[in-house]
């Protein structure tokens, strides 16, 4: 007997009907509930796909994070990080895009399939500029689907919960890490001490 899940029809036998709230919440366009509930999102995740496999990072500015041209355009900053552009990358060949933007203590969440673009229009950048910092560039997305997702996930992970945050010396620390995949030539103790005001200096 297998117990591998490899058809539809499985699918729905495990899981039953899909109820009528899980389908109305879904449009092709941003609702103005949608947009007002994006604008209040500092935080997003961007998932991709190309030639080398799926992608997936993390987008964060203080609220809103995008800027909503139209019901059915949103632009997303790229901002400075570590020049691997694995998303960017994937971009390039395949422009698929799946965003699940988060608010803190919201345990909903929203999410948004579209398709991207790569734009450096110098009018686009100024736009996004942050204390005379512009992004290196700006997604261009076009909205394909938006839909909620309800709270369960959030709330079985107490994530906003403060009583369920982990205390930082039990989770390896970037240094750590570093210092155990490169056999100690890179990261350390010294590596996590300059870490902070690397990463303040560096922002944006």
């Amino acid at each position: 007997m297998s117990y591998t899940i490899t058809t539809e029809e499985q699918l729905a036998a495990l899981f039953g009907t899909v109820g009528e709230a899980a389908l109305v919440k879904e449009t092709p366009y941003l609702h103005p509930i949608y947009q007002q509930w994006i604008n209040s999102s500092p935080f997003a995740i961007l998932a991709t796909v190309g030639p080398g496999g799926l992608t997936v990072s993390p987008r964060g500015d203080p609220a809103p994070l995008v800027s909503i041209v139209n019901d059915k355009k949103i632009l997303l900053p790229e901002r400075r990080g570590n020049n691997r552009v694995d998303g960017l990358r994937n971009i390039l060949s395949d422009s698929r895009v799946a965003l699940i933007f988060f608010v803190p203590g919201v345990r909903e969440t929203v999410r948004v399939n579209g398709r991207a673009s790569i734009t450096v229009e110098p009018a686009i950048l100024q736009t996004f500029s942050v204390n005379g910092a512009q992004p290196k560039c700006v997604l261009d997305i076009a909205v394909d689907s938006v839909f909620y997702q309800c709270g369960r996930a959030l709330l079985r992970s107490n994530l906003w919960d403060p009583n369920g945050i982990q205390p930082r010396e039990e989770v390896p620390s970037a240094g750590m890490i570093l210092s155990s995949l490169s056999s100690s030539s890179i990261g350390g103790e010294a590596y996590d001490r300059e870490l902070p005001s690397r990463q303040r200096n560096s922002l944006y």
